[in-house]
């Protein structure tokens, strides 16, 4: 199966060549990490990094997007990239992994790992062969571009949640680990999400600074309460405690937040924000 962009033209040029120019300027930008890195290699099986990294439009968080790419170019790639993202169409199932065929953008195809996909499903008691989440689901597209950028040489694994839940991303998480050590892949994970909806910056900056701050701690139980406590907007915040959860299992014991924005700092209209982050564990 080939799943066909979404939103290309939209969150991000359709133009190869303008797309190019895009994610270098992410990289470049103010907000950005001041430069476009070069690729290292990669040569083993312990890839010592996963990422959070946000998903809006690139103009909106291109920039901020780029200071978790840097620690995955500087690192190398791995064989296999597993972006974990949350479900906004609610087509799907409670975990929905796209287990067959390629992705397809404006810089070409990539492939599904179907091996390591299927594993995952495997040691999961919830999530399972889906595609009709990933067809318009924008928030795993948006991510490919940045990785084809520096390279064509690496797989996929797309897995979006429509259930966010504790023991989803439990489940998930443990899935994810028992699926990597029996494959004895390199892999990193990329958990895309965008944090508060809609606030005024002020209020966007308070609730932001509290998962950020759990994010930090690689506290997933209190990220947890605290969404559901303060009723914090943040869109992925099941695939960030997969992630946390996965990391901790893999000896990656601490998380460091790279850069936060929100959309106000680009548009300039702080009366109704989108929070931005990125983040690396290792």
């Amino acid at each position: 199966m080939l799943r066909k962009p979404a939103v290309a033209g939209t969150f991000y040029p359709d133009n190869p060549e303008k797309l190019k120019e895009t994610i270098h300027d992410c990289f470049t930008d103010d907000a950005g990490v001041g430069f476009v890195p070069e690729l290292k290699h990669f040569n083993g099986n312990d890839y010592p990094i996963s990422v959070m990294v946000p998903h809006a439009g690139y103009q909106y968080s291109g920039a901020i997007a780029s200071h978790s790419y840097c620690q995955i170019v500087q690192n190398g790639f791995p064989e296999v990239f597993i972006i974990l993202s949350p479900n906004h169409t609610g087509f799907g199932s409670e975990i929905s992994v796209f287990n067959k065929g390629q992705w397809s953008t404006p810089l070409g195809t990539v492939d599904v790992d179907c091996e390591f996909a299927d594993s995952i499903i495997e040691f999961s008691d919830i999530a399972e062969s889906e595609f009709s989440a990933h067809i318009s689901e924008h928030s795993i597209e948006v991510q490919l571009p940045f990785l084809q950028y520096f390279s064509s040489d690496f797989k996929i694994v797309p897995i979006t949640m429509g259930s966010q839940n504790f023991s989803a991303s439990t489940d998930l998480a443990n899935a994810i680990f028992e699926a990597g050590d029996k494959l004895n892949k390199s892999y990193c994970v990329i958990s895309s999400t965008d944090l508060s909806h809609f606030n005024n910056q002020e209020k966007a900056n308070k609730v932001d600074g509290f998962v950020l701050e759990d994010i930090g701690e690689m506290n997933e139980f209190k990220l947890f309460e605290e969404v559901v406590q303060y009723n914090i907007t943040m869109c992925g915040y099941g695939p960030v405690m997969a992630t946390i959860s996965l990391s901790k299992r893999r000896n990656m014991n601490s998380c460091d937040i790279l850069a936060y924005a929100t959309s106000g700092d680009v548009t300039g209209d702080f009366s109704s924000v989108v929070g931005y982050a990125s983040g690396v564990f290792k």
